[in-house]
This record gives C-alpha cells, sequence and structure tokens, in this order.
C-alpha cells in the first residue's frame, strides 16, 4: 500500500493550502493535489444587502487585494443600477487600482518568491524566508522594505485607507484629488518606477539567468491564458477592456465580460471547496491529464502578458519584447510569472505616472448621479493573481438578489494541481525526496502567488 506525503501549510502564500502527494508501492508518484482548506461564503453573505454596501464588504475577502474587490464591486453596481462614472471618477479609480499593482508585485516577489532563489530551494526553511534575506542581501531587504512602505502610504495619503478601502464610489470616486496630492504622488511614482527597473534588472541577471534550468522544468504544463485588453489596440490593461481568451496555440477569441458566462464554465471536484473555471466555449470539457488537459487555462501575470499584443508603456513594452524574444508566445514554463510579474511592475509605474499627468485628474467632477434599480453589472478588472469577476443581480430596492464572484486565484486552481502533480513527478522517483524536492514542489504552487 502506498502512502501519502502531505506539506501542510504550503508556505510563503496568500492565503491557506495543502499539499498532498500520492505514491505508489514503488515510491513513485500516483497522484498530487493541492487541497485549498478554506471556505469563501461571500456570495451568499451580500444577497439581501444594498448593493451600494457591497464594495465595502467584499474588500474583506482579500486583505493583500482589498482594492481589487472593491472597485471591481463598484463596477458591478454601476452596471446593475445603469450609471456610467464621470471621466474623473473612473480614472481615479483605475490610479488605485495600479497603485495597488505596485505594491503587491513588491510583496510576491521580494518576500514570497524570492528565498527561493537568492538562498537556494535546498536552503534549509528555517533561514528560506524574508529575515533569510535580509541577513544575505541587508541593503537590498532594507531598499525593498522601504519601496513597499513608500507604495502603502501613496494609497493611504490619497485615498484614507490603503486596506479594506471605502473611496471607490458607485459612479465614481468619493474625493477629488489636490494639485498637492498629485505632485506628491508624481513624485513618489518616480521613485517607484526607478525601483521597478532595478528590480527587474536584478531578477534578469541574477535570478532568471542563474536557474533558467529550473525554469525550463519546474511546473511546466501546457494550457491557454486569458487576460483584459484594450478594446482598440489589444495593449495590456489591468483596471479596463475587453477578456481575451488564448488557446495554447496561440488563437484567440475577445468578449466583453457581461458575457463572461459564455465562455466560461466553473467546474467542482469532490476533493476540493473551490472551484476550478474552464474555457467552456472550447466545447472540449474539464480535464486536468497532463498530457492531454482539456479546457485548461491559466490567468495572472503571465497570462496577462501572453495575451496582449503591447503594452501602451515604454519601458514595459522594451521588457514585454526581450521576453517574447527568448520565450515566444505564448510562454508556458510557469516559474515566468516571476519574470511577468516584474514586467508588469513597470508597467503600473508608468501607468501611474500617466494617469497623474492626465489633464482632468484634478478635477471636482468625480461622481454620476446614482439611482439604485432592479438590473444586472458584472465588473471585471484584473487582480494581481488574475481575472476579478463580480457579477450581481439586484431587486426593484436595489438590494442584492443573487452574486457570482470568480476571483484571481479561482482561475489557477485546476492548473496549480496540474502543475504540482508535474512537479512531484519529475522530482520524486523510487521514494527518494528530501526538504529540498519538497520545497520545490511548493515553488511550482508560489509561481501563481495564490
Amino acid at each position: 500500500m502506498g502512502t501519502v506525503l502531505n506539506i501542510a501549510p504550503v508556505s510563503r502564500i496568500e492565503g491557506h493550502a495543502k499539499i498532498a502527494i500520492h505514491l505508489d508501492d514503488n515510491g513513485n508518484v500516483e497522484d498530487a493535489f493541492l487541497h485549498i482548506q478554506s471556505l469563501r461564503g461571500f456570495e451568499k453573505f451580500i444577497e439581501g444587502r444594498p448593493a451600494e454596501e457591497v464594495p465595502r464588504i467584499v474588500n474583506r475577502i482579500c486583505g493583500i487585494c482589498p482594492w481589487m474587490h472593491h472597485l471591481a464591486s463598484n463596477k458591478a453596481v454601476d452596471g446593475a443600477f445603469g450609471v456610467k462614472p464621470t471621466a474623473t471618477g473612473h480614472k481615479l479609480r483605475e490610479l488605485c487600482q495600479v497603485m495597488a499593482h505596485i505594491n503587491d508585485k513588491i510583496l510576491h516577489f521580494f518576500f514570497l518568491a524570492s528565498p527561493d532563489f537568492v538562498l537556494g530551494p535546498d536552503a534549509d526553511y528555517s533561514v528560506r524566508n524574508v529575515i533569510g534575506i535580509a541577513k544575505a542581501n541587508p541593503e537590498l531587504a532594507t531598499k525593498v522594505v522601504k519601496m513597499r512602505q513608500l507604495g502603502q502610504m501613496m494609497l493611504e495619503r490619497f485615498a484614507g485607507k490603503a486596506i479594506h478601502p471605502i473611496a471607490g464610489v458607485v459612479g465614481g470616486f468619493a474625493k477629488p484629488m489636490l494639485e498637492e496630492e498629485r505632485l506628491e504622488l508624481k513624485r513618489d511614482a518616480e521613485t517607484l518606477l526607478d525601483f521597478s527597473l532595478y528590480s527587474l534588472d536584478f531578477a534578469i541577471n541574477n535570478v532568471f539567468s542563474k536557474y533558467m534550468d529550473v525554469i525550463s522544468e519546474l511546473g511546466n504544463i501546457t494550457t491557454g491564458f486569458l487576460g483584459t485588453v484594450d478594446r482598440e489596440d489589444g495593449s495590456l490593461r489591468i483596471y479596463d477592456g475587453k477578456q481575451r481568451l488564448m488557446k495554447p496555440d496561440g488563437s484567440y477569441v475577445d468578449f466583453e465580460g457581461d458575457d463572461y458566462a459564455d465562455y466560461l464554465g466553473e467546474h467542482v471536484e469532490p476533493w476540493a471547496y473551490s472551484k476550478m473555471p474552464y474555457a467552456k466555449s472550447w466545447n472540449e470539457g474539464f480535464d486536468l491529464d497532463l498530457a492531454a488537459p482539456r479546457g485548461i487555462y491559466r490567468s495572472n501575470t503571465l497570462a496577462r502578458i501572453n495575451v496582449c499584443d503591447k503594452i501602451s508603456t515604454p519601458r514595459a513594452n522594451a521588457a514585454l519584447e526581450q521576453f517574447r524574444s527568448q520565450f515566444g508566445r505564448p510562454a508556458q514554463q510557469t516559474l515566468l510569472y516571476h519574470y511577468a510579474r516584474l514586467i508588469e511592475m513597470v508597467y503600473a509605474c508608468e501607468r501611474t505616472l500617466e494617469l497623474l499627468e492626465w489633464d482632468g485628474i484634478t478635477d471636482t467632477d468625480i461622481r454620476a448621479k446614482v439611482e439604485p434599480k432592479a438590473g444586472r453589472g458584472v465588473g471585471i478588472v484584473e487582480a494581481p493573481r488574475g481575472t476579478l469577476i463580480h457579477d450581481y443581480v439586484t431587486d426593484a430596492n436595489g438590494c442584492i438578489e443573487s452574486a457570482n464572484l470568480i476571483v484571481g486565484t479561482t482561475h489557477n486552481i485546476a492548473p496549480m494541481n496540474m502543475s504540482v502533480k508535474q512537479a512531484a513527478t519529475s522530482l520524486i522517483k523510487d521514494g527518494n525526496y528530501n526538504e529540498g524536492l519538497l520545497n520545490q514542489v511548493e515553488m511550482a504552487v508560489r509561481a501563481y502567488d495564490p
């Protein structure tokens, strides 16, 4: 009778999960599962609530990316009430969204992922963490902490709260931007842009080149991809745009967010709490088979830079072109999520500066008139962990009748299971394993930043 190796909890992720690796009698991997243990009930929690309250409730879904839930929810209520935000209200929302992306990228790459690369995947777990990074490279660690704090304080100074925000409101934004705020934010965004360029250069020269053999093999699977692109030119977008669903061969279809249910289905496995979205429109069903997966696509950073035709900001687009010259389009290597994450950080900094230079950013017309009513609205933004969908139906009093949420990580539950199985199968042979090998299985999960 075989044995089960349990990795619990999976460390350095934004949540709770465990990995169960099933070995056969010969000590080889028979199967492997990523178990998401948390029950999420927000779709039911908000039923009956006045819809205008919901953006202040669902930002509790995630303490790491509350702005994304806050803004997707506001967009969904906009749709249900049939209101179009003012131009300035729209831009202020996007500004907060892209600023929040900067902080998240710093957190994931440096605090959660980099110990595996800077200290090595075989380093003892007691030192393979952010404290170990600080001891190994105190100058880098000090800079990282300062930049992370700077990004958080930018949001707090302007919007009042960096965590559990309330500044986004149905129809627009709660407060205008003052000129002195704009100048302060611009100065800080320029500092963060310098840091993002340094981070990308550091990673290319000290991480990705050093671990190219690991990147080429660990957790690799072949899937499709989902992300948001500009409606006009197909460039990368993280706040507003159309959805693009790409097949593994690079062909794709674009659709509007309201129509997501025509393209995406939701599958459930008996061993998982979390649902597993799949590409329903491909008409091939759902299957996690590593050799011939069906309906499986991925979301998050690698997906977004795969589906976009270009990036609209110059430095990020130059980095994208360099990335594609080396890895092609679509790139499938799972650990390239980290590379894509740093390209997106450059974009988020550049886009922040663009928005702060927009002529109307300090205009006081920040909110359109709102009247609660019956309707349906779908709000979609790109959270750091993937395409975030909030779908609400309201009654005549403007209260939530029903809701469906597909959060960023959820898109990647199925592919994460595939990557875990691929990593475990390739690393564990004849019952031989150690702490370093098991950590590499975890690395396949951490790439997705779940």
